[in-house]
């Protein structure tokens, strides 16, 4: 329990009292999905109160859930998203882009990802009818959250910092652990037309996983809190735009 409340403590802006020792949440990192569990179940009232209480208008809801999304986390993990934008357009040298990245002011790079990441998340949520946001933005918060665990195992870093921290403390196997505790979401297919539609929501941040980390070692040599931030924040995107594609077609 006091790995968990660490997670939460460093995951989002709930009142958890006097913090608790984050050596436990870091030689536990495989956790991450539960924090998602937790914030998904919060962002999803919103769109549920509008579901039974007969409101129709998506662009209200989703604009209501990805508030909370966003504040529920304290908009940390989107702070790391802009930094990484900044890196992530910069020009020049490895060293170059890793300057930008940990600059404090924010630049155009950072401006354009985090414009672009909250419009196309929004477009996801807002394509859906009102009663299927509460479960898509639930399995998006599950996911993003199993992807952070896979970079606290996996996502090699290339500085000093909390991602090494936490990496340093992380085992391999832990990998496959986030993924067995993302894994339950897939029931919330029950409230979906179909399995398919969560387990293509999986493999969809799966494959942002896979494609960040190769850009990250690219890029900057490795990975830092920021990179698993971006993480976060692009793969619960995909998982909306998805859905919301998914609910177009179908």
């Amino acid at each position: 329990m006091k790995a968990v409340k660490a997670l939460l403590q460093f995951t989002t802006i709930l009142p958890l009292g006097k913090p608790a020792d984050f050596d436990r949440f870091a030689s536990h990192s495989w956790i991450y999905p539960i924090a998602g569990y937790v914030t998904g179940l919060i962002a999803a009232v919103p769109a549920l109160i509008f579901w039974l209480c007969g409101f129709e208008n998506s662009l209200i809801a989703a604009a209501v859930t990805l508030a909370v999304v966003i504040a529920i986390s304290g908009a940390n993990h989107f702070d790391g998203l802009l930094d990484f934008g900044d890196g992530l357009m910069a020009h020049g040298s490895r060293e170059k882009r890793i300057s930008a990245m940990k600059d404090r002011s924010t630049g155009a790079g950072a401006l354009a990802i985090g414009i672009l990441v909250i419009l196309l998340a929004f477009a996801g949520l807002a394509s859906l009818p009102v009663w299927m946001i509460a479960p898509a933005v639930f399995c998006a918060e599950v996911f993003s959250k199993m992807v952070m665990g896979l970079f606290s195992a996996l996502g090699r870093p290339f500085a000093d910092g909390i991602q090494k921290y936490i990496y340093e403390h992380s085992k391999r196997r832990f990998a496959v652990f986030t993924i067995l505790l993302a894994l339950p979401a897939l029931a919330v297919s029950l409230l979906l037309p179909g399995l398919w539609w969560t387990a293509a929501a999986f493999g969809i941040a799966v494959l942002v996983f896979i494609l960040l980390l190769l850009l990250a070692k690219k890029l900057f040599g490795g990975v830092n809190g920021d990179v698993t931030g971006a993480g976060c924040e692009i793969s619960r995107m995909a998982v909306l735009v998805l859905f919301g594609i998914l609910a177009s077609v179908y």
